[in-house]
């Protein structure tokens, strides 16, 4: 298939990292930028569901920013390749999305939100990133390829879906399905309603304190990486904290996933969901079984926290 329409024609496209890597670095970073001004300009909200960025139909975005009387919000347009402020008294502004620095990308939207009277500043070091450049420094990373980032764009969207119907199924504190630019990763994380125990925290360029504070009670969390490190390949996972005794040797399906002591988290290569049968099935599975092994090992309250799909609606 032509590599320069097959993010348009497959659901499922093919994300071979190595494909992309210098792209993705970059666009990590990029959204990494549009977050932090999320997360200076809103109130903190539990477990910093706050900061993180939303797919939609073309991308990804911030959802409506608070600015005195006005808002704001930013959009990554992977259809069109371009990024776009638009502020509650009619302002806009919009440039392309392609092969520059981050530090030309922070330049670029840093004066298109300056002239639409939107002046925010930022900490301008990267969060969870080893060995961090400010973003205003940074002409190392500099790719974009606009066909990769839009079918990184669609995994996002295919797994968006799947995992709002599993949220459906949980009635107990439930976190939106939601894209943290740290890792980066799309996530949805259920709890148990339980305080958990102190996290040692420890995560590269990332307050201790926001990180105990994500993980003050216990969590059940699924979501999609595109890999990196020990996986060095785009995959779902799984992990629960704390994790229950017995977790790692639970049985889960389908049987392409493993536990990875590594990183201590179920692990569902991208490409054995792409490539099955019944791709939404093959999800839907892994974040169930891998949900029952932390809930039933972890003696959560699941009667009260779950609900039949079959009995929502009106009686």
């Amino acid at each position: 298939m032509d590599i320069q329409t097959a993010s348009h024609t497959e659901p499922w496209p093919s994300l071979p990292l190595e494909a992309w890597r210098d792209t993705y670095a970059t666009l990590h970073l990029w959204t990494q930028i549009v977050g932090k001004i999320r997360l200076v300009q809103s109130p903190w909200v539990n477990h910093a569901w706050h900061v993180t960025l939303v797919v939609t139909a073309r991308g990804l975005t911030t959802t409506s920013i608070p600015y005195g009387t006005r808002t704001f919000q930013i959009d990554f347009d992977f259809i069109a390749h371009r990024l776009t402020i638009q502020s509650s008294d009619g302002g806009m502004a919009s440039f392309s999305l392609q092969a520059q620095s981050v530090a030309t990308f922070y330049a670029r939207l840093m004066a298109e939100l300056d002239a639409l009277q939107l002046h925010v500043e930022l900490h301008l070091l990267p969060c969870e990133v080893a060995d961090p450049q400010p973003f205003d420094q940074d002409e190392t990373h500099c790719a974009y390829d606009p066909e990769f980032a839009a079918r990184f764009w669609q995994v996002l969207v295919q797994a968006d879906r799947v995992f709002k119907q599993f949220r459906a199924r949980f009635m107990g504190k439930c976190s939106p399905v939601h894209f943290f630019w740290g890792a980066p990763d799309l996530a949805v994380t259920r709890f148990s309603g339980r305080p958990a125990p102190r996290h040692p925290g420890g995560i590269a360029n990332l307050p201790d304190w926001v990180t105990r504070e994500a993980y003050s009670h216990e969590v059940s969390s699924g979501g999609f990486w595109p890999g990196g490190g020990p996986i060095p390949y785009a995959a779902f996972y799984s992990y629960a904290y704390p994790e229950p005794a017995g977790y790692a040797k639970a049985k889960v399906e389908p049987a392409a996933a493993f536990y990875s002591t590594e990183l201590r988290e179920f692990i569902l290569p991208y490409d054995a969901v792409r490539q099955a049968a019944a791709p939404d099935d093959a999800l839907l599975a892994f974040l169930q079984t891998t949900y029952d092994a932390a809930a039933d090992l972890g003696a959560w309250d699941r009667a009260s926290l779950e609900r039949d799909g079959d009995s929502i609606g009106p009686a």
